[in-house]
């Protein structure tokens, strides 16, 4: 049995420290490669920041709404983590979220439109049947519909 494992994902992590920290807790996380960062080969981490214009260029309104009210405001940076295709992911993405949100903040992933707080991601909380990352079940069901 064959299993899927799409091409490229991405999460956006907005930690509740300051870009600096970030930064540094990147650094000394993963001092072998960094800005951008590599984690195991299988997460490409970089920070994308808004006045480039690249940050929220593929966000829909709705996403950008939720992000809004779970933040207070918009955050002019981000966390881009983009999981190669080649590996699960799930398990370094949880790890990596584990300290990037250790003191608060949010992620979000391409499955949900939910703006997703550490608590809820180690508990496996479920927002409409999905978990964090669940781009398994999602494709299972994408192709239930196909």
């Amino acid at each position: 049995m064959q299993h899927y494992t799409p091409a490229v994902r991405t999460v956006f992590a907005f930690p509740a420290g300051s870009r600096e920290e970030t930064i540094a807790l990147l650094t000394n996380s993963l001092p072998q490669q960094s800005n951008p960062w590599v984690m195991n080969g299988a997460l490409y981490i970089d920070i994308e920041d808004e006045g480039n214009g690249t940050l929220y260029v593929d966000w829909e309104a709705d996403e950008l709404a939720v992000l809004d009210a779970a933040v207070g405001h918009r955050p002019s940076w981000a966390v881009q983590i983009d999981i190669s295709g080649r590996v699960d992911g799930t398990t370094e993405v949880h790890q990596l979220l584990t300290k990037l949100l250790a003191r608060g903040g949010v992620a979000f992933d391409d499955y949900t439109i939910h703006a997703w707080s550490l608590h809820e991601i180690e508990n496996g909380s479920t927002v409409d049947g999905l978990r964090f990352f669940d781009f398994k079940k999602h494709h299972a069901r994408t192709r239930s519909v196909d």
